[in-house]
Parts: C-alpha cells; sequence; structure tokens
C-alpha cells in the first residue's frame, strides 16, 4: 500500500480510505474482522460521518476501539458534519461544536484526527466557521479540516478567514462520474462535456495540494456499474485489464483513479473482506496512458 502526507501535516495516509457508511448492520465480530483486514491490506483511514445510520456507524465502530483501544494508534479516523437530514445544511459554530462532540463520544476518541464539512451550507459565514476550527484545533478536539462536495470558490472563500489550511475535498469521481475532468479535456467546446459544472475544482485543488477524495467510485451517480449490463462496454474494458494485470475489476477501478496525477484517495465502502484484500491490489498497478484513456472512452466519455 502506498502512504502519503497531505497538505503539510504530520499524517501518513493511506492512499486507499475505508468508508464506513455500511457498517451499522454488522456485528460486532463482523466489524472487527472488517477493521482488521482493513489494517492488515494497510488501510489505515477510516471515513464517518455524523448522519450515517444518524450515528450508528460512528457508534459501532467505537466498539471496535472500546474493545481493541490499541488499534487507535494505527488509524486515522475522519468525519464529516453539517447535514441535518431532509432539513438543512448547517455550519453555525453552535451546530458544528454539537457535532463533533457527538462524534467523539460515539467514536469513543479523545481525538478526531479530520473534520470535514459535508455539504456547502448556503448561508455560511465561513468567519464563523474559521473561529470555531480554531477553537477545536486549540482545544485538541480535531487535527486537521477539510470539506466535502465544495467547489473551487467555496473553498477559496472559507480558506480566506481559516488559519488552517484545508487538506481535503470529498467528491464523486469513477470511470462512469467524471464532470470534474471533462471540461478540462473538452476545453472551449459546445458540447454537453465542455460545460464547467463546478469551477475547475480538480485543478484548483491541484494548485494547492489539497488531496481530493473520491466516494462511491464504482457508481454511476447512485447506481452500480460493475457488472450492470447497461455498462457493456465500460465492463468490457475493465475485464480486459483485470485479464492483463491479473487483479479483480474493482481494483482496475482504484488503479484508474490513481492513475490521474492528482494522486487522489478514493474511498472504498465494501464490508466484504475478501473483496477488499482484492481490491489492494490496485493501489499496487499501473496501468498505462492509452489504457486509462481507453476506460474514460468505453464510460461513453468522447475525446474531441
Amino acid at each position: 500500500m502506498e502512504y502519503f502526507t497531505p497538505n503539510d501535516t504530520d499524517l501518513k495516509a493511506s492512499r486507499i480510505a475505508q468508508g464506513c457508511m455500511r457498517i451499522a448492520g454488522l456485528s460486532d465480530s463482523d466489524i472487527d474482522r472488517l477493521v482488521k483486514t482493513d489494517l492488515d491490506c494497510g488501510i489505515n483511514f477510516f471515513d464517518h460521518a455524523d448522519i450515517y445510520s444518524h450515528g450508528l456507524c460512528e457508534e459501532k465502530f467505537g466498539g471496535v476501539l472500546k474493545r481493541e483501544p490499541s488499534l487507535r494508534d494505527k488509524m486515522i479516523v475522519q468525519t464529516k458534519c453539517g447535514i441535518i437530514i431532509g432539513k438543512r445544511y448547517d455550519f453555525r459554530p453552535e451546530y458544528i461544536r454539537a457535532c463533533v462532540e457527538g462524534s467523539l463520544k460515539r467514536l469513543g476518541v479523545e481525538q478526531i484526527d479530520v473534520l470535514l464539512l459535508h455539504r456547502p451550507d448556503a448561508l455560511c459565514e465561513p468567519q464563523e466557521v474559521a473561529k470555531v476550527f480554531d477553537e477545536l484545533k486549540t482545544s485538541g478536539k480535531v487535527r486537521y479540516f477539510g470539506v466535502s462536495n465544495h467547489n473551487s470558490f467555496q473553498i477559496e472563500l472559507l480558506q480566506k478567514y481559516c488559519s488552517e489550511k484545508l487538506i481535503f475535498n470529498q467528491l464523486q469521481f469513477g470511470p462512469a462520474h467524471t464532470p470534474m475532468i471533462d471540461a478540462g479535456i473538452h476545453v472551449n467546446m459546445k458540447d454537453k462535456w465542455g460545460v464547467v459544472r463546478d469551477g475547475m475544482t480538480l485543478d484548483y485543488c491541484r494548485l494547492h495540494n489539497i488531496t481530493i477524495q473520491n466516494w462511491s467510485p464504482f457508481r454511476a451517480g447512485l447506481t452500480s456499474y460493475l457488472g450492470n449490463p447497461r455498462y457493456g462496454k465500460l465492463n468490457r474494458a475493465i475485464k480486459a485489464l483485470c485479464a492483463k494485470y491479473g487483479i479483480s475489476n474493482s481494483a482496475i477501478v482504484l488503479a484508474w483513479i490513481l492513475r490521474h496525477p492528482a494522486k487522489m484517495q478514493p474511498i472504498i465502502g465494501s464490508t466484504d473482506c475478501e473483496r477488499i484484500k482484492k481490491m489492494c491490489a490496485g493501489a499496487d498497478t499501473v496501468i498505462s496512458h492509452e489504457e486509462w484513456y481507453d476506460v474514460y472512452r468505453a464510460a461513453g466519455n468522447k475525446i474531441p
């Protein structure tokens, strides 16, 4: 497993992260096995959010650390806040504080390694967010900060007031969901791929050493494309690479993502330990320049 150090931090993060959105229904023994499988495979980065199963995912993960406290020193724990499901987004200082306290309690930890703002709050007052970030940092409750699903100018506005560098931006990305790179390929073109949908967030993050974390890399929107007959051409292209490199289809997708020079951090959400073991081969596989474009085109993307 390859490791990297996010923007001027002391973190040593695995290139692949484990998403914990689906662990609520697992037994204690299954969660213990999942976490230990991740660590054995070299995955040391665990992504949460306070809304995942209304906090139950954090609570169940906290149970792992309660049963085996020594695991805490081997992992980086990230969580997200700011969504009130079905109602609104909320970045008010009092709400962020309450979310952090709740996550700390459920996870059973004294400090959150990384806190992300989950989705943009239209009523965000960046000066106030910056103050609460400073407070959380000074108190030792949070080490580092970032955002999720934010565009370049939303990040720029927040960073203007934050003394702490924002180190992550979490965005959906995979072969069948490529808006962040399409416009860069179709510059000045009058087609659907040339539409700049996010303020060139990918290039902005690269310029500012903000690592993009990819959520749902195996989905097109919210639909899985691996093995899906609707994405036959894409699956055939992936299958051909599976045969060449001797790894699974999900590992090929991760290799495709990691081939991009932005050096992103894909977040897997599998709770299948055997699948996770196979996925990790993607971090050690470098596909060619030509193969990357073959997969991109097979997903239905046009090269002008």
